[in-house]
């Protein structure tokens, strides 16, 4: 493989965005796997990384990039062909991660992939179907026939809870922040603006609410639980912080439960990827936006600014 080449976007400075450049493809070494990139995940975690505001940050220059799916080129420990997602063991946190043509990668980041998957898909469905697996079941535990508030309804976290908590038995509110995203919340569920928030909306009071952005909508959110109701707290795209008068809170008698993906990805993989198979085979719906490396910058304009629809999945097939 000497003297060939391949893309890699480059993050040189917190705060910037990474630049599309060439350099030499990188070589084999024992106990990693050298994998041809086909598709590689665009996540709110990447943007904080790119930001410089994550609590874990790589060396510069570096490649970020946390998750990806490809195929193996060269291995000790996995199959020349197969075709494998990548994640854990600091890509793109601590080293060298998923946005390239080719990445080297530490043997037990590399996980399997039926051949066949859709790498878009296989790239970019742990991370919501894991949270909304534990959010639904291992967190706010969910019983049929309760009423479950889920905000952030159209993106990928919230659009799978949706459909998770529907199968749970729920009757199901989806959430979201602008009018263009009514038509994107899955029908199994109520669809609801943020803006128009209030009990009468929704239908009385929930049970349980799943909130996927934070800020002022949790804050609202917060206000439609009957007392000793659960509201399990996923993400916080719409604000990291929210204020609570604290006497309040407590005549509420609402639980606030966070959901950590890194601590639950053992414990949620084997249902993951059982939804990964249900929605390879059409039977759930994770919508993804794909962009060749060279259009970044509207792909992540597109998650900044939330108008992305779904998964953001960078094309490097």
């Amino acid at each position: 493989m000497s003297g060939e080449t391949s893309r890699a976007l480059v993050l040189e400075s917190f705060g910037t965005l990474p630049r599309l450049v060439t350099r030499p493809l990188p070589e084999p070494r024992p106990g990693h796997t050298l994998v041809r990139m086909l598709a590689a995940q665009v996540g709110h975690l990447d943007l904080n990384v790119v930001d410089g505001a994550f609590g874990i940050l790589p060396d510069l220059p570096a490649v970020p990039g946390t998750t990806g799916c490809g195929i193996v080129l060269a291995s000790d420990s996995h199959p020349e062909g197969r075709l494998v997602r990548i994640n854990g063991k600091g890509l793109g946190l601590r080293r060298d991660g998923c946005w390239a043509d080719h990445a080297v990668v530490p043997d037990a980041a590399v996980i399997a992939v039926a051949d066949g998957t859709d790498p878009a898909l296989a790239c970019s469905f742990f991370s919501p179907a894991g949270t909304a697996w534990a959010a639904v079941h291992s967190v706010a535990a969910v019983r049929p026939g309760e009423r479950v508030l889920v905000t952030g309804a159209a993106g990928a976290v919230g659009s799978l809870t949706v459909q998770v908590a529907a199968r749970a038995g729920a009757e199901v509110i989806g959430v979201v922040g602008r009018q263009a995203k009514l038509d994107h919340v899955p029908a199994v569920a109520k669809a609801v603006l943020a803006t128009e928030l209030s009990a009468e909306a929704v239908g009385g009071p929930v049970d349980a609410v799943v909130d996927t952005v934070g800020g002022p909508v949790l804050r609202d959110a917060l206000g439609l639980v009957r007392p000793r109701g659960r509201v399990a707290l996923v993400g916080y795209t719409a604000g990291r912080e929210f204020s609570v008068d604290l006497a309040d809170f407590l005549l509420a008698d609402v639980a606030l439960l966070p959901v950590n993906l890194m601590t639950r990805g053992k414990e949620v993989a084997a249902d993951a990827e059982r939804l990964l198979a249900e929605l390879a085979a059409g039977e759930l719906n994770l919508p993804i936006e794909g962009y060749g490396p060279d259009r970044l910058p509207e792909a992540t304009e597109r998650l900044r600014t939330g108008e992305a629809v779904g998964r953001v999945v960078l094309d490097f097939s």
